[in-house]
């Protein structure tokens, strides 16, 4: 029984980690890894391993680095099973096909720029058949009902409170008349967070996979935030500038707009504009309002309880088209222009920073993680010019970034999710999901609290435990 470490190994983005068990090989996500574009295509492109050997797929939730390269992963071979939670399975309908359109048609612009200097064209990682040929294999399963997907192998998907639909996933492995219990955190959500229930411990485990996305901050303290949100609106709005939010179109965009929702109702919001500009945003918005199964009592009394839409009023406009899309550059006065995707690597946002980011009196506004060598990781780094599709451009607008907003766990939220588990029982730690600086911190916090072995795997690294 093992488990071989292949992606989000000592970085933050396209999780995938691979468990041997019975001489079958299950993979936990199937993420897109991001980063520097060349380096990140050809990451993605290739695998380590032969995909038709996988003999299932379980997906802990839809974002595109844990769900993004399945696609491609079923166009190398793979023809098993994937499982997921049914808002998972909702949301990736939407999310891959949005994908595979994002690249068909930036691969297409690049294009081309490339066939006018006589370049050798690029391709698309993969298309939208391809798409449709991976969601025909998904599988929807309820929390906390277990399921056997091989032989000797059980699984538990419990809620993880980071994106609606996402998961912790607990699985019994027996391999030769001994069963082991190894959890797989996917992404840990916040404890009394807007919307979503809080996170689902996994416990009685032997071995935990977990997330260290922010193993080395402390997130802002909740009750000063709808102060400064209003604060940051207020001071664009006296000198005239827009505020450009990226922002994920899952989960942070919602958020954003139930608290500004929740501003306007307290009268607490000044009259400004706001648009969400992304069609994947507006389509996954559609499926929150179609798993209120999985809202938090908070978000009932706010707005539900009195058939109040969380996610829609009359300040907020859904933009879809990309004609209504393009007459956003043409507006003049204060706005909030809230955009996919969140680390600025592809999708609408481009434009949108491609056309505001050296206007003094505009503010680019982070919320939430940006990988390195990502465009957002750049500006939030203070990078003074940056290139944005293929065009230099000085950053001259001001840069405000909110960790608040995060739908990751903080470093001490991730301790007390692993305390919940027996110093004795639970033998191995593994730190995922995160750079040495934030990683190495947080396995200095867990060894701290009397759990020995803590491991920071290597990309390709096996581990056997049994």
């Amino acid at each position: 029984m093992k488990i071989k470490f292949v992606g989000a190994a000592q970085t933050v983005t396209g999780s995938q980690h691979i468990i041997s068990v019975n001489d079958k090989n299950i993979l936990l996500d199937c993420g897109m890894y991001q980063g520097r574009r060349k380096e990140a295509f050809e990451k993605n492109r290739n695998f380590i391993y032969d995909p038709s050997k996988i003999d299932a797929v379980i997906v802990s939730h839809a974002h595109i680095d844990h769900s993004g390269n399945i696609p491609n992963l079923v166009k190398r071979g793979f023809k098993g099973p994937i499982y997921a939670t049914a808002a998972t399975v909702d949301l990736c309908q939407i999310m891959l096909r949005d994908s595979a359109y994002i690249q068909e048609k930036d691969i297409k612009f690049v294009n081309k720029k490339r066939q006018k200097l006589n370049k050798n064209l690029f391709e698309p990682l993969y298309t939208l058949d391809d798409v449709e040929e991976a969601l025909a294999l998904f599988i929807g399963v309820q929390y906390n009902k277990t399921i056997e997907i091989l032989p000797g192998v059980k699984i538990t998907f419990q809620d993880a409170g980071h994106i609606l639909g996402s998961a912790g996933i607990s699985l019994e492995l027996t391999e030769n008349g001994k069963t082991v219990y190894l959890g797989y955190t996917g992404d840990v959500g916040r404890n009394e967070m807007p919307i979503l229930r809080n996170p689902d411990v996994l416990r009685d485990i032997d071995y935990l996979i977990m997330e260290s996305t922010y193993g080395n901050r402390i997130h802002d303290q909740v009750e000063n935030v709808a102060d400064e949100l209003t604060n940051i609106i207020n001071e664009v709005i006296d000198r005239k500038g827009k505020i450009i939010i990226p922002s994920f179109a899952v989960g942070r965009t919602q958020l954003l707009v139930y608290m500004l929702h929740k501003l306007w109702n307290q009268h607490r919001l000044p009259e400004i504009p706001i648009f969400i500009d992304s069609p994947l945003a507006v389509r996954s918005t559609e499926v929150f309002r179609l798993h209120p199964e999985c809202f938090d009592r908070e978000t009932y009394r706010t707005f539900l309880d009195s058939e109040e839409d969380p996610f829609g009023f009359e300040k907020v406009k859904y933009i879809t088209s990309v004609e209504d899309s393009k007459k956003l550059n043409d507006i003049n006065e204060p706005c909030i222009i809230i955009s996919a995707s969140g680390m600025a690597e592809a999708g609408r946002i481009l434009h949108h920073l491609l056309n505001n980011i050296e206007d003094p009196k505009n503010l680019i506004l982070f919320v939430g993680y940006a990988a390195e060598n990502t465009l957002a990781r750049k500006i939030m780094d203070g990078a003074e010019e940056v290139n944005i599709l293929g065009e230099s451009r000085k950053v001259i607008c001001k840069i405000k970034k909110m960790d608040y907003f995060s739908a990751h766990a903080d470093q001490r939220e991730l301790v007390e999710y692993v305390s919940f588990n027996s110093q004795k029982k639970l033998k191995k730690i593994f730190l995922v999901h995160g750079e040495s600086e934030q990683s190495l911190p947080l396995k200095d916090k867990i060894i701290e609290k009397g759990y020995k072995d803590v491991m920071y795997p290597v990309e390709g690294q096996i581990v056997t435990i049994l």
